[in-house]
């Protein structure tokens, strides 16, 4: 059984990144610029936003980190984004979700320009996505297409079952695997499935983005499948210095005595997930 080591597919992807950051500013005088926004302070958000700006940093990029009161209006946040859609020194523009209750997810995101829309989430990205068409592909989902290459698997001719239908990763994961490049055979299960184990036994990848533990057991895996473990959990564990501890949706002790390869929580797709953001910026600014 081979753990598929997301730390270290980022670092590769990002020492490529910081090559083509380089690249482009000697040959273009281009520096790629992310601006990242985030309106109130949740804890998770601002640490994750924080390290998006050491990953900017560190790749050589112009990072400009927004921080808004909780109480910023919906209209002050699109007036926002209009302006850095002007901006020629920002080629990415990605507000942080969740975003205060009073603030529309949707009015957001579809004021971002799609030619700067580097998380993927404006329908014109997704639209482009669904039907073939050159666009930013969603971050998460494209770190795991990357992901299951690195475990070395060929999708051609596979099949995959995707676990989870949100329009972040299940969706757009499940479109991606079934695009002609990739060319797999895509079940996309959910709630609504009675008997998910009856799919995932066929299953040559499985990848699991419920959002709940011990969603994927070992005995519900075809012998040797690679399983691509999305979700991030906190369980209580009084041995631990912050009284928990995260895991996946997959139960990975389970899981990993049947599987052929399998990414850990942490240290799988999270890792992933920024690299793509970079890697769409640095796209954004050759463009």
């Amino acid at each position: 059984m081979k753990i598929i080591d997301g730390k270290q597919l980022a670092q590769n992807l990002r020492g490529e990144i910081a090559a083509g950051v380089e690249s482009l500013k000697s040959e273009k005088g281009v520096t790629p610029g992310l601006a990242v926004i985030l309106v109130g302070d949740n804890p998770a958000s601002v640490s994750y936003v924080t390290a998006k700006e050491k990953a900017c940093r560190e790749a050589g990029m112009l990072s400009r980190e927004i921080r808004l009161p909780a109480e910023t209006t919906e209209a002050e946040l699109v007036a926002l984004v209009k302006e850095l859609n002007e901006d020629p020194a920002i080629h990415g523009i990605l507000v942080q979700l969740p975003v205060p209750k009073h603030i529309s997810d949707k009015a957001v995101i579809d004021a971002i320009a799609p030619e700067k829309d580097v998380d993927g989430f404006t329908p014109v990205n997704v639209g482009r996505m669904m039907i073939g068409e050159r666009c930013f592909l969603p971050c998460t989902p494209h770190g795991i297409i990357k992901l299951i290459e690195f475990s070395g698997m060929d999708l051609k001719g596979k099949h995959a079952v995707v676990i989870g239908r949100s329009n972040i990763v299940g969706k757009p994961v499940a479109a991606l695997l079934s695009r002609k490049e990739t060319n797999a055979t895509v079940t996309l299960c959910h709630t609504g499935t009675p008997d998910i184990a009856k799919f995932t036994r066929e299953a040559d990848v499985v990848v699991v983005a419920a959002g709940r533990p011990n969603t994927l057991t070992g005995d519900m895996l075809k012998p040797g499948a690679v399983v691509i473990d999305v979700g991030v959990n906190r369980i209580p564990d009084a041995t631990k210095p912050k009284g928990f501890r995260l895991v996946g949706d997959a139960d990975f002790e389970s899981c990993s005595k049947v599987a052929g390869a399998i990414t850990p929580v942490p240290g799988g797709v999270g890792p992933m997930t920024i690299t793509m953001l970079l890697w769409n910026t640095l796209e954004s600014a050759r463009r």
